[in-house]
């Protein structure tokens, strides 16, 4: 068992456990990080892992046993009611469970950005890229004076939406996309995340060859936007 007290079971690319992290460096809390293959699960991960997913948050207990917490939205909410630093999380409860709310509709732009990202043909990377501008006009309409989701506090929102952004920063060196074309708002918002400690800090230097390698191995039409 490692002596670390908190570890964070990760893949390299995924989206998900950058908000774990994120919330872990924002809260200044010492983890381990621990990366799989998710093309070759490890036995002791599908053990564990309910759902044989990414993230795993392993909390080693002061009686020598380990819990596990899987979902990434739980592993946030943990560590924002059990770990010091500055709240992730407005103090008023309607404003909480809008977050929240924003939250779960960061997880749909995800799901888009998963076909987007997959798509095969010119008509499947229309249709999600219609649906994620859809998505990110209803953002900008939400979005206020900024730098962060809620102004000047950064929130567990923000967490959630650096690892989108961090995607258009990889297809942007591929190919316009014009997703965010008129958002100035949301751009701007991209921008300051881009410039976090916690947010640059939650993958590796490497992510962008990873992340172009995975549109290789999927015959990504993104990048046959480029040739």
């Amino acid at each position: 068992m490692s002596d670390a007290h908190l570890i964070l079971v990760s893949h390299h690319l995924c989206p998900y456990v950058q908000r774990a992290a994120i919330a872990l460096a924002e809260k200044g809390v010492p983890f381990e990080r621990r990366s799989i293959d998710l093309s070759a699960k490890p036995d002791w991960f599908l053990t564990i892992s309910p759902l044989g997913k990414v993230p795993l948050l392993l909390i080693n207990q002061a009686d020598g046993t380990q819990a596990v917490l899987f979902e990434s939205a739980v592993i946030c909410e943990y560590l924002e009611e059990t770990q010091p630093g500055s709240p992730l999380h407005p103090a008023d409860p309607l404003k909480r469970a809008r977050h929240r709310g924003w939250m779960e509709f960061g997880s749909s732009i995800l799901s888009d950005l998963w076909g987007f990202e997959t798509a095969r043909d010119a008509a499947a990377y229309e249709a999600k890229r219609s649906a994620l501008i859809d998505k990110f006009r209803r953002v900008e309409a939400e979005l206020g004076a900024g730098p962060f989701f809620a102004g000047e506090t950064f929130s567990l929102v923000d967490a959630v939406f650096a690892p989108i952004f961090r995607y258009f920063d990889v297809f942007d060196t591929i190919a316009p996309t014009g997703i965010f074309d008129g958002l100035s708002r949301t751009a701007q918002w991209r921008a300051a995340l881009t410039e976090r400690r916690s947010v640059r800090e939650a993958v590796g230097d490497d992510y962008g060859d990873r992340l172009r390698t995975f549109l290789r191995q999927h015959d990504a039409w993104l990048l046959k936007l480029s040739a």
